[in-house]
């Protein structure tokens, strides 16, 4: 006889937890059971008290800023524990209220319907392999924001710089800078200090991720995905934190539609009408592939860096990578001929791009943990 099926939904918060819980079938009860502390000793106090003996807990909580801690702790303790997607949670146009209760009473329903999409919960090295690649990328954007209020504030005082920036000439160039204000030459070595700041921490970063790179499981992975043109460590480490077993993906486009590189769509009728990509899922890694695929416009060979990147690398791997470069930059030239934009070109570029990322992982075996 099978186990009766008590579906739990939660609603998370940094302090409190709204529960509430569903009955299996479709006429079951659904009620609300109130709201507890946001602690591991609370959550074990409700499994315990929500599980007596032959009753099947199935819980679910929208993926959020509170992570996935919930969930390791519920399944650790053998119940199921869901973390949906909370953009893909369906609702009623027409609904205009929305509270705690309710929003954990829906996710009760709806997880007893079937309707809620689960997303990939990372255990715990690969999310601090992400934490410290997403650092990483909280440094860039503070980077390229202090150079740009640098850019401003010399751009505001008349002063123009001809040549490539941020190069040693440039910077002989800011130390030269002569102003009438003695105000403006702190504000410059103020801004010029944030720039410098500002690249220290990438730089750190980076050589952190280099260092725990070779102790993680997916370390083969993103060693197999340097063999691709214009993806290089950083851009593999934060394609494969970002998107973790790219393997789990049935097929290439599944991996393309996760990364919103697929046009998006409005048609009826007989009328089909496609757009931009979608831009749905995960920002951070279609925008490694987006900067990679700019590399493709340049005709198809194989540089030195490239090569030796290749070199420990089994055949079948650099086989796959070479006919990405063939394509890809036969590919890219042709649609440059047709007059289409730089952007549309690279999205492009991009989406094909994302299929040979999954060819490359489905040929390498992550390592034993």
């Amino acid at each position: 006889m099978a186990k009766p099926i008590t579906y739990v939904g939660l609603d998370v918060h940094k302090d409190t937890i709204a529960v509430a819980l569903a009955a299996s079938g479709l006429r079951g009860e659904v009620r609300e059971y109130g709201k507890i502390p946001n602690t591991p000793a609370a959550l074990k106090a409700l499994a315990v008290k929500l599980a007596p003996a032959g009753r099947d807990l199935r819980f679910c909580y929208e993926a959020g800023p509170c992570g996935y801690g919930i969930q390791r702790q519920l399944s650790g303790a053998g119940h199921e524990c869901a973390v949906v997607a909370p953009s893909l949670i369906p609702r009623k146009p027409g609904q205009r209220i929305k509270t705690d209760r309710r929003d954990a009473i829906n996710l009760a329903k709806l997880h007893r319907a079937g309707e809620l999409t689960p997303v990939w919960v990372p255990d715990q090295a690969h999310e601090a392999i992400r934490d410290v690649v997403r650092a990483r990328q909280a440094a860039v954007r503070s980077l390229r924001q202090a150079r740009q209020q640098l850019s401003g504030f010399l751009l505001r005082h008349g002063r123009h710089y001809h040549r490539p920036a941020w190069t040693q000439l440039h910077r002989r160039w800011l130390a030269s800078l002569k102003f009438d204000q003695a105000v403006h030459h702190i504000v410059l070595e103020d801004c010029i200090a944030a720039v410098e700041a500002a690249m220290a921490r990438r730089d750190r970063l980076e050589a952190h991720i280099e260092a725990v790179l070779p102790e993680w499981s997916l370390a083969p992975v993103v060693e197999a995905l340097q063999a691709l043109r214009g993806v290089r460590l950083v851009a593999a480490a934060t394609l494969v934190a970002e998107l973790g077993d790219i393997t789990r993906f049935t097929n290439p486009r599944q991996l393309m539609a996760y990364l919103g590189l697929v046009p998006s769509e409005h048609s009826s009728g007989r009328t089909r009408r496609q757009g931009g990509i979608t831009k749905a899922g995960n920002g951070a890694a279609r925008r490694m592939l987006i900067e990679a695929a700019w590399s493709y416009r340049f005709p198809a060979r194989i540089a030195r860096e490239q090569l030796l990147r290749q070199e420990r690398l089994a055949k079948p791997i650099r086989d796959i990578a070479w006919k990405a470069q063939e394509r890809l930059c036969r590919r890219y030239r042709k649609l440059a001929r047709t007059g289409k934009q730089p952007t549309v070109i690279t999205a492009a570029i991009a989406r094909e791009l994302a299929g040979f990322v999954w060819a490359i992982a489905k040929q390498v075996q992550p390592m034993a943990t």
